[in-house]
């Protein structure tokens, strides 16, 4: 197969316009067939729902080549179930799950030439997502709907790539308390653009988000779930109902109990504590895992005892072996590793 000739060692982590694009509406109670797509652009109604009243979820994913050279997805089903959780909370219709498979898989089967080679650190990002697409001036839910689907080649999330990074908690909520944190709604990650731009123009990385509730205890960043390990080398996820269930936590979960043997525990993290965990690691579809190195307090300087070099030794094992198992150096359990075969 031929690749497109992109310099793929040196990609960043943004949008490239790629072959063809997936498109199925919803209209009069029910899906379309649905079909690929060339034209990159969406005509709508200055009043579609999307555009009033942010009707949009979304889902990320991303295809790999693996070691002996095939394509392949990491745990589709669980983004198509995520996006099923995600357009209930919005009345939006759900998608079926066996389409969503299917689409992703005709979207890198079209656009095959545009999946980075093995090793050279980059991937074919993909992204599903719906949205209210006919006109609503009052509020309530659309009457029509759009799933699409794109691709398009990354690099790392974070500039640095497996560097530590340095966050900030951030005096802003992400997600209101019985709101919509525990969806993938576009409306939670407008909420942290403002956020973002003013840790970026302070000089960090990233926002530590606390619970809209109490402010005291961990949540997650504004795209990434959190993981800590212990001096004794547990390792401890924040848990609560207004974070985004991350594919890729869930999987590092897995790997750490089952393949590493370590204990895990999901449990409220709070903030007082931070400073007595080792490691911490943000952990999601885009960076896999990113190290944290300093978390900053409003002043006051939470640092890592694995420092600012490198990943700690407890998050390098599970990034390596979780990415050993996409890439298919290491055995997958089953149902993991979902080949696109068209």
């Amino acid at each position: 197969m031929e690749h497109k000739d992109i310099d793929w060692s040196n990609l960043d982590f943004s949008y490239r316009k790629t072959n063809k694009r997936y498109v199925a509406d919803y209209k009069d109670g029910a899906w379309n067939e649905g079909a690929l797509v060339e034209d990159d652009t969406i005509t709508m109604s200055e009043c579609a729902g999307v555009l009033q009243y942010a009707q949009t979820v979304f889902e990320g994913l991303k295809a790999y080549t693996t070691e002996d050279g095939r394509i392949v997805t990491f745990r589709p089903d669980l983004n198509a179930e995520r996006l099923e959780a995600s357009a209930k909370r919005l009345e939006m219709p759900v998608f079926p799950k066996d389409r969503f498979i299917k689409a992703v898989d005709e979207v890198v089967g079209a656009n095959r030439e545009f999946v980075p080679p093995y090793g050279s650190g980059a991937t074919l990002y993909i992204r599903p997502y719906m949205f209210g697409i006919s006109p609503v001036i009052g509020v309530s839910p659309a009457r029509d709907y759009q799933f699409r689907v794109f691709s398009t080649p990354v690099g790392p999330y974070f500039k640095g790539g497996a560097k530590p990074i340095t966050i900030k908690v951030s005096d802003f909520d992400r997600a209101a308390p019985h709101g919509t944190g525990n969806i993938k709604a576009g409306l939670n990650y407008a909420m942290s653009l403002h956020a973002i731009v003013t840790a970026h123009n302070e000089g960090y990385d990233e926002n530590m988000y606390l619970d809209p509730g109490t402010r005291t205890k961990v949540e997650e960043t504004g795209g990434a779930n959190f993981l800590f390990v212990t001096k004794d080398n547990k390792i401890v996820t924040p848990k609560s109902d207004s974070i985004l269930p991350s594919i890729t936590r869930r999987s590092l979960v897995y790997v750490a109990k089952e393949y590493l043997g370590l204990e895990v525990e999901e449990r409220p993290v709070y903030l007082s504590e931070v400073g007595d965990f080792v490691e911490c690691g943000l952990c999601g579809t885009a960076a896999v895992i990113s190290p944290v190195g300093k978390i900053v307090d409003h002043g006051r300087d939470i640092c890592m005892a694995s420092g600012m070099d490198d990943m700690g030794p407890v998050t390098k094992e599970l990034y390596n072996t979780l990415t050993g198992i996409q890439m298919g150096r290491i055995d997958a359990p089953e149902g993991w590793i979902h080949e696109i075969k068209n």
